[in-house]
């Protein structure tokens, strides 16, 4: 196809941009652009008939998946095409994306299509390009968010399986019960190699790695109860929740709904009564890092709640215990921000990130562009959020909108030259079909705009085409739709060579190192001995010390029977004796035992996939434990009776062979909360876990003297 050059009289960029076109979709529910469940290839979610487009610096536009042969106007069938993500490689001479082809060629024809990663390359503007398909991806499975590694394997997310059994297919997240991606794999597409990074019970998206070889993404945080068990036990639902005895394929279905981590939700005021629990409910999309080869996932510079939200609850009814309360805070963060989603780091000023806030539904993933500060070298406390657009354009307007409410954005791209571009639309209402079934008309226009500076904000500056348009017509499959008008613009990146950075890793720090050399134990020996039985191995040095900001859980702790302690103000001082831990397990089905739906929902079972499934917390505070690898994990501080004292709010998930480490619970930023610094104790309980391996290792055979 002949590439055309824009009308639009723009400031030229200084490097080509890379994007998508899409068929606007009114729904905003696990559809192609929504925030969640987007990874669904079926034509209702993701309408076909757009393209991989490139914008060359003069303006010039062409249309790249026509030119090497894909896609098709008119009546969309088997050529037909949806495309989404580009991702480009360091040398800026090539890219990835995710496409899906195909469509029913008649009306009431349901067929199953899949997300499959290509890579394009010839991108200059004088050049054919051509289009292959990555050998050995997961085949009968969707595979979004592809991106380059340092190394050439490629990352994407997928809803593959955690351990690749179809039967768990798909997996269901911990909110609606919708199909989610599974997390973040790793693939060598020359030899097959494929390796999950992280277990994600409810998702994560749009990753990418900063200019420090982090991994950043936006991850799903909802570890909580599951809503529609209770609707069923109490509000007479009719979900048909019910409890799958184990993962395997021929589970017994269990006529209960079991849930034992973590506490009820506030809703659940049955189960609640008698007891001094407040509930707890959290649903969050919060940015999170790891290494390339998925070890050290923790929030970005380990932030959290204190940092980002201006309210939230205790735990327990607890005199000493205090609600959080961000605008009265000490913190260097004055910004509120509720969800973190697309991610992009400027290459103009490398640990500097964009970002956009905004409602889990309705705006199809656009709100309000954010920025923050996050090089590795800053504490989370040290975090400030910045409002790039006026607050009023991450919300839909309660009556009349703010004067200065924009629109709604998403997707922006920070250049290298320090130009930033965002894919806007000016409505700020919520979406919604102002057409038919047949005809749909979306409220939304999604276009790339460059952003421009206007007191002391941002606002919508000139497109970044001339519009395009789509004359496209498509069985959803029940009924013929048509589709007339312009395409919205979506997920841009810039086409340059950039520096690949170095690979990250994770070193010993020497607390632990310490331990090893006296127990006389070779690291490298024990960690194969973990990744022979598909082990990791958690360590925390003092579980009494907690980050200052955090009083919404006991924080005034004592390890039982011992003086070691962190004791602050007039709370009351809790025991703590053991770690109990537990795994996620694919275990919650729909719809009835007798016909249940396909897919389960991950729910926190008793850690059985390594033993004990508790241990002991030492006398200087630590803990060392086994744990399984490339599965969720989460865990709770209890007190010699067993009782919860101190939850975990997140799923964490481990690699093979992987020795993670952290000070302690809630993980100090610049002071706990009796002021001191975080603990650098060389952990006990590790010593023991070392002892206790070296006793289990088989005798090396003693040579016998010559004679």
């Amino acid at each position: 196809m002949k590439a055309m050059k824009s009308l639009i009289l723009a400031a030229a960029l200084a490097n080509p941009i890379l994007f998508v076109t899409q068929v606007p979709v009114p729904a905003d529910f696990t559809t192609v652009a929504s925030t969640f469940g987007n990874q669904q290839a079926a034509v209702a979610e993701a309408p076909r008939g757009g393209d991989l487009w490139i914008r060359y610096p003069d303006g010039t536009l062409k249309n790249l998946t026509r030119a090497a042969g894909y896609g098709n106007s008119g009546m969309q069938g088997k050529s037909s095409i949806a495309v989404r993500e580009p991702a480009v490689h360091w040398s800026g001479t090539k890219a990835l994306f995710s496409m899906v082809t195909g469509a029913p060629t008649q009306q009431y024809v349901w067929e199953t299509y899949h997300w499959q990663i290509y890579e394009i390359t010839g991108l200059g503007e004088n050049e054919t390009p051509v289009i292959r398909r990555i050998p050995n991806q997961p085949a009968n499975y969707n595979n979004v968010s592809p991106f380059y590694g340092t190394d050439d394997r490629i990352l994407f997310t997928s809803d593959r399986p955690r351990n690749g059994e179809r039967h768990l297919y798909p997996q269901l997240d911990e909110y609606e019960e919708a199909p989610v991606v599974t997390g973040l794999w790793s693939l060598d597409p020359n030899s097959g190699d494929l390796k999950l990074l992280n277990h994600t019970p409810s998702g994560l998206f749009t990753p990418s790695i900063d200019s420090f070889g982090r991994v950043i993404f936006t991850r799903w945080d909802h570890l909580q109860r599951d809503q529609q068990a209770d609707a069923d036990a109490v509000e007479g639902g009719d979900y048909g929740t019910f409890d799958y005895a184990d993962e395997s394929a021929n589970a017994a279905r269990l006529e209960q709904r079991v849930e034992i981590f973590p506490e009820p939700r506030s809703s659940r005021t049955d189960l609640l009564a008698g007891t001094n629990l407040q509930g707890i409910s959290i649903n969050q999309f919060f940015p999170w890092e790891m290494n390339e080869d998925g070890t050290s996932e923790e929030t970005i510079n380990h932030i959290g709640r204190h940092e980002l939200f201006n309210y939230f609850d205790v735990s327990m009814n607890d005199a000493g215990l205090s609600e959080f309360y961000g605008v009265s805070a000490n913190r260097a963060n004055k910004n509120e921000v509720e969800n973190v989603l697309q991610i992009r780091e400027s290459p103009a000023q490398p640990g500097t990130y964009y970002a956009v806030d905004a409602p889990e539904f309705r705006t199809h993933g656009s709100g309000q562009i954010v920025s923050f500060a996050a090089e590795p070298s800053r504490t989370a406390d040290k975090i400030a959020i910045t409002y790039i657009t006026p607050r009023s354009t991450r919300d839909i307007p309660e009556g009349a909108a703010p004067a200065d409410a924009s629109g709604h954005y998403r997707d922006p791209l920070p250049l290298a030259d320090g130009t930033l571009l965002a894919v806007h639309a000016s409505e700020l209402r919520e979406d919604a079909n102002e057409g038919s079934r047949t005809a749909p008309k979306s409220r939304y226009g999604f276009r790339i705009r460059m952003m421009a500076a206007q007191n002391g904000t941002y606002v919508p500056g000139d497109p970044l085409t001339p519009g395009i348009q789509a004359n496209v017509s498509y069985y959803d499959p029940d009924a013929l739709v048509t589709y007339n008008g312009e395409l919205w613009e979506l997920n841009p990146v810039e086409v340059r060579a950039r520096t690949r950075p170095a690979r990250r890793t994770t070193p010993l720090d020497e607390p632990e190192a310490k331990i090893f050399r006296e127990e006389n134990v070779d690291p490298a020996a024990f960690r194969a001995s973990l990744a022979a039985r598909n082990l990791a191995m958690i360590v925390s040095r003092n579980v009494t010390t907690r980050d200052a900001a955090d009083k919404q859980q006991p924080y005034n702790l004592r390890v039982a029977g011992t003086s070691t302690q962190r004791i602050a103000g007039n709370s009351k001082t809790f025991d703590v004796a053991q770690l109990q831990l537990f795994q996620g397990d694919q275990v919650r089905g729909l719809g009835g035992t007798k016909s249940p739906r396909e897919g389960r929902r991950v729910l926190a079972r008793t850690m059985h996939d390594a033993s004990p499934s508790s241990v002991q917390i030492a006398s200087d505070g630590s803990f060392a434990a086994l744990v399984p690898a490339h599965r969720a994990m989460s865990w709770q501080l209890t007190d010699p009776g067993g009782t919860p004292v101190v939850r975990e709010r997140y799923w964490l998930t481990f690699q093979p062979s992987e020795v993670r480490v952290c000070g302690s619970c809630h993980g100090v930023n610049t002071k706990d909360q009796t002021g001191a610094a975080p603990p650098t104790n060389s952990p006990e309980a590790l010593r023991s876990l070392l002892r206790a391996w070296k006793s289990s290792q088989p005798a090396t055979p003693r040579r016998r003297a010559a004679r």
